[in-house]
């Protein structure tokens, strides 16, 4: 039988936990988790990570494997992902992978392009820039650097933009140049799933999502992480938000409305990126039973017709 890897995504506060917990006892396997800041074991309310019962009921991967001062990336995620893979396939003919970080589960399935390796010195010139001039100067950089690049990033999004600015720097040549979004092989299969929400309940569950966050003890976990709030890892919503309120430039009141404009914000970003993917089937949270057995049934199809 050939070895499947079944993608769940969706946007923030859509229950992908959840539904891919029932999805993996229905398949009688393991999670791997897709999303960038649930691997800092520091950052758990904040990034609505899995509960100790919900780790309790699946084996979860990459969920607290980090500490916030490690670095990090999406190449160190990929070449990590698909060596666990392999040592996962052999005892299971599935696999679920779920999260919301749309570029982590894209360099599962299909890979990174080939970037060029960047020069401890490039990387501190372009750390310099965005230390001095915020996000608007690494915008700025990209636009005269790279001006298709820059129409289709997220420009709120600092690492991404760095990034760009960095190949720029120790190339000579455009970020864009070197995306060539080919796919590379890859020696298992993938089933793409996504969680389908009305916009107006998305809002609401995101709204409770973060009050409940708040009496959680979200307020105390970020001020913790205050000493730390330089490190990329803490340049998230929920966090960025708390340290404005910390350094008294907003009121309690204001940060949490701020964390829940931010999350909105992020969630129709993804839903924006999982749209651009024609290989999604969208199912609503009342159609896990539904999705398990789309799942099923295309494993089973496409054994049936080798």
């Amino acid at each position: 039988m050939d070895k499947y890897l079944v993608v769940i995504a969706g946007p923030t506060a859509s229950g992908k936990t959840a539904t891919a917990i029932k999805v993996a006892k229905a398949l009688g396997t393991v999670i791997i988790s897709a999303d960038s800041r649930q691997f800092y074991k520091e950052l758990p309310i904040g990034t609505a990570a899995p509960t100790k019962e919900e780790l309790s009921e699946v084996q979860h991967y990459m969920i607290h494997n980090l500490n916030v001062e490690d670095k990090y990336d999406v190449a160190d995620y990929e070449n990590d992902v698909l060596a666990l893979l392999k040592k996962l396939f052999i005892n299971h003919d599935t696999v679920v992978l779920t999260g919301g970080s749309g570029l982590f589960i894209d360099a599962v399935c299909k890979g990174l392009d080939s970037i060029p390796d960047i020069s401890e010195e490039t990387r501190n010139k372009v750390e310099k820039l965005y230390q001095e001039g915020g996000l608007t100067a690494l915008q700025n950089e990209v636009q005269r650097l790279d001006s298709e690049y820059y129409n289709i990033v997220d420009k709120c999004n600092p690492r991404r933009l760095q990034r760009a600015v960095e190949v720029c720097y120790q190339t000579g040549l455009t970020y864009s140049s070197f995306r060539n979004n080919t796919a590379k092989a890859r020696d298992f299969k993938i089933i793409k799933v996504a969680l389908l929400w009305e916009r107006n309940e998305l809002i609401s569950r995101i709204n409770l999502r973060v009050e409940n966050m708040i009496s959680e003890g979200l307020l105390e976990e970020a001020r913790n992480m205050l000493p730390k709030r330089h490190l990329n890892s803490l340049n998230t919503v929920g966090y960025k938000e708390l340290f404005e309120y910390f350094d008294g430039k907003v009121s309690l009141n204001e940060a949490v409305e701020q964390i829940k404009i931010d999350t909105r914000q992020y969630a129709k970003r993804q839903m924006t990126w999982l749209r651009k993917n024609n290989d999604y089937q969208w199912f609503t949270i009342d159609e896990i039973p539904e999705m398990i057995n789309y799942i099923k049934k295309t494993i089973n199809s496409e054994n049936d017709n080798q």
